[in-house]
């Protein structure tokens, strides 16, 4: 009798437990691959990113990058799975050393999930951010400017605005010469507009500021650089995506400039809406979004045409100069927003433009990003609408390119990575260039500056306006204590997050 049932019982459940064996053993090759892959391709990924990355809308990723992760990891996962069910039918029928493999793989099913999960764990630092999430930290109250409770003062007549975000562009890739990392300039062209224009740097050479936490990836840097804020999110709090306004507390850059009537765009070759980007954008200052699915719409690109994250910086460029035709021939003053993106990482986008110049293939994208915009500066500099017009080129953030790479062991270890800037035609005239520490968080009133804007107290936000005389924050206290407050919890941030609550 008792052997009756125990047959029906394995006739029931056995199938139910190979099935669980299977999915285990492929669910552990693939998070063990894929931690590795993770951490391999992120060199510099923050748990503040991930937060960020886990509330707001995923469309319009890189699928090129989603099927590197399926084809490194799904692959060995099957071959694991088919092998494994070779050996599962040739001891189906031997009781005791079926149950041994059973809870071997189970065994170490759960030690490679294990593995990844501690692997993923300590490279992330994830003990200190929880960590830092539970010290209270008064930095931001204590130095927060509210754009709102200053006065600022724009000239009589409004200067145009063109801002240039120049994915993962460093002054890194200049040469040792001019303040670089590398032996060859791999960026001779931005380096001639950073040395001819208003170029604030942290050496007596080419340099640029720190990334600071909350800035390291493009919407924290591109919120960063427009608010004079950390892009830091509650771990508990809901979707972005549900919101209907993006930190409505927040007032930046886009909010002043449309409350002195002018009319914005932000033109982008990939899909706004990834990373909350059109959220942000719409909600502070009403930008015409021109983005890939818009220029798709409107013919500008090919139809059916799709490469890297959209569409290439070379057709980005050609876009631009129509929007500014259009923009300039219109009585209102205007702020063209732009974001790059063939030098996002791993290796960039090869573009037809690209030459061959230098022994890795970023540097050789890095060099044709570089020529791009000297032809695109010099062509807005034959335009009309030049003379009120002020040119901000800005990096977003560090390339997060693995440190281990032939590209980045290039650069000595004791080299200080620093975010390339550049002012063109500036309204403004700096009262010091040189041997400055600052964040891109200073960007906000220092592009507010070089229109002719004067700012009572020259701060606004965590910014401080680089043209005066007065230092930054991150001058007065050291990037090091900044870093540490801005990691921490902040009660009088969270005011200003509630609404995701």
């Amino acid at each position: 009798m008792l052997e009756r049932i125990w047959k029906a019982i394995r006739r029931i459940f056995g199938p139910f437990f190979t099935l669980i064996m299977l999915i285990g053993l492929f669910l552990g090759v693939v998070s063990y691959y894929l931690a590795q892959w993770v951490i391999d391709t992120w060199g510099l990924l923050t748990m503040d990113e991930i937060v960020f990355h886990l509330k707001v809308p995923l469309e319009g990723t890189n699928e090129d990058m989603v099927w590197e992760a399926v084809n490194l990891c799904v692959p060995v996962a099957i071959v694991a799975v088919l092998t494994l069910l070779i050996v599962w039918i040739a001891v189906r029928k031997r009781r005791v050393t079926k149950y041994l493999v059973w809870i071997g793989v189970m065994s170490f099913a759960v030690f490679l999930v294990k593995h990844s999960v501690d692997y993923i764990w300590e490279e992330l630092s994830v003990d200190d951010y929880l960590k830092s999430q539970k010290t209270q930290s008064t930095f931001i109250q204590d130095n927060y400017v509210d754009p709102r409770s200053v006065q600022i003062t724009f000239p009589e007549q409004k200067r145009n605005l063109i801002y240039i975000f120049l994915e993962s562009m460093e002054t890194t890739y200049a040469s040792k010469e001019v303040g670089g990392a590398f032996d060859q300039n791999c960026i001779p062209e931005l380096t001639a507009l950073a040395q001819s224009n208003i170029s604030f740097s942290n050496t007596q050479g080419l340099g640029g500021g720190y990334a600071a936490t909350g800035a390291t990836w493009t919407m924290g840097a591109m919120f960063a650089q427009t608010s004079g804020l950390p892009l830091s999110i509650p771990i508990d709090g809901n979707a972005m995506d549900t919101q209907a306004s993006f930190l409505p507390a927040v007032s930046s850059i886009g909010d002043i400039l449309e409350e002195q009537g002018y009319r914005q765009t932000l033109l982008i070759g990939s899909d706004a809406s990834f990373g909350g980007r059109r959220n942000y954008f719409s909600s502070h200052g009403n930008y015409e979004m021109l983005d890939f699915n818009e220029a798709a719409a409107k013919g500008l690109i090919p139809p059916g045409y799709k490469v890297f994250w959209g569409y290439e910086d070379q057709r980005l460029f050609e876009i631009a100069k129509q929007k500014l035709a259009e923009l300039s021939a219109s009585p209102e003053p205007f702020n063209l927003t732009m974001l790059t993106v063939d030098t996002h990482f791993e290796d960039g986008y090869t573009c037809e433009l690209c030459r061959n110049d230098y022994p890795t293939v970023y540097q050789n994208v890095m060099a044709c990003s570089s020529r791009q915009v000297a032809e695109f500066v010099s062509w807005i500099q034959q335009q009309p609408f030049y003379a009120n017009t002020t040119i901000v080129i800005s990096g977003d953030h560090l390339t997060m390119k693995n440190l281990e790479t032939d590209f980045m062991k290039m650069i000595p270890e004791d080299y200080s990575r620093r975010v390339y800037n550049a002012f063109i035609n500036s309204a403004a005239v700096p009262v010091n260039l040189m041997n400055r520490e600052f964040t891109t968080m200073d960007m906000f009133p220092t592009t507010l500056a070089s229109l002719g804007v004067t700012i009572e107290g020259d701060r606004l936000a965590l910014g401080t306006n680089l043209f005066a005389s007065i230092p930054t924050r991150t001058e007065e206290v050291g990037i090091e204590m900044e870093e540490k407050e801005l990691q921490r919890n902040s009660s009088f941030w969270d005011n200003f997050t509630r609404d995701i609550e």
